[in-house]
């Protein structure tokens, strides 16, 4: 099983990550950002991945150091539990719909970290919650999980709806990059021979 728990502590945020890559999509989820803990709700679902995360921010400031730094964390978490990426597909894609919105994230375990981010969002906020926040919160994970990502909203009216897509299309496409291919048990995925 690949699973770890992974504590990282600054001056702006405390935040605790456990990981199960292996899971059923199970959660635990409270980071004090109540559409943060719904976007990582679809990671794990979507992503059949188990994710507890517990965070204590700035709030009081606003949610931009706690949603950077929840990416961060779990990109770290990701790093760690991952191992070598013998013997795993490597790359993953997926795209989500939901009503109008549609979106497709396509992910490379490169080791080298890389955010392509194309979202057209319809306004600027869901509720209380800067969608700006989003690209920082992919932005610390790809910096930390050394990974390439590229995310694209296709088309979308309601923002709420393309951000759920990009979430949703993330894990599963996460989900097929870290799945075993048994026609590659514990070859590495790399003509360079490391990731």
């Amino acid at each position: 099983m690949r699973i770890t728990r992974l504590n990282r502590s600054t001056l702006e945020t405390n935040i605790t990550v456990s990981l199960n890559l292996d899971g059923t999509g199970q959660t635990k989820l409270n980071t004090g950002v109540p559409f943060l803990d719904h976007m990582l709700d679809q990671i794990a679902r979507h992503g059949l991945m188990d994710i507890e995360v517990e965070a204590r921010g700035d709030l009081h400031i606003d949610a931009h150091h706690t949603v950077e730094d929840v990416g961060i964390t779990l990109g770290q978490a990701f790093a760690g539990v991952i191992g070598d990426k013998k013997g795993v597909r490597r790359m993953g894609h997926s795209y989500a719909p939901l009503d109008e919105a549609l979106s497709r994230v396509v992910v490379d375990l490169s080791g080298r970290p890389g955010l392509i981010f194309e979202v057209p969002f319809t306004r600027a906020r869901v509720g209380e919650f800067d969608l700006d926040l989003i690209r920082e919160f992919f932005q610390g994970f790809v910096n930390h999980a050394l990974v390439t990502l590229h995310i694209d909203n296709l088309r979308g009216v309601n923002a709420h709806h393309q951000a759920e897509t990009v979430f949703k299309a993330f894990g599963r496409a996460l989900r097929m990059a870290v799945e075993a291919d048994p026609r590659a048990a514990n070859v590495m995925p790399s003509t360079k021979g490391a990731l």
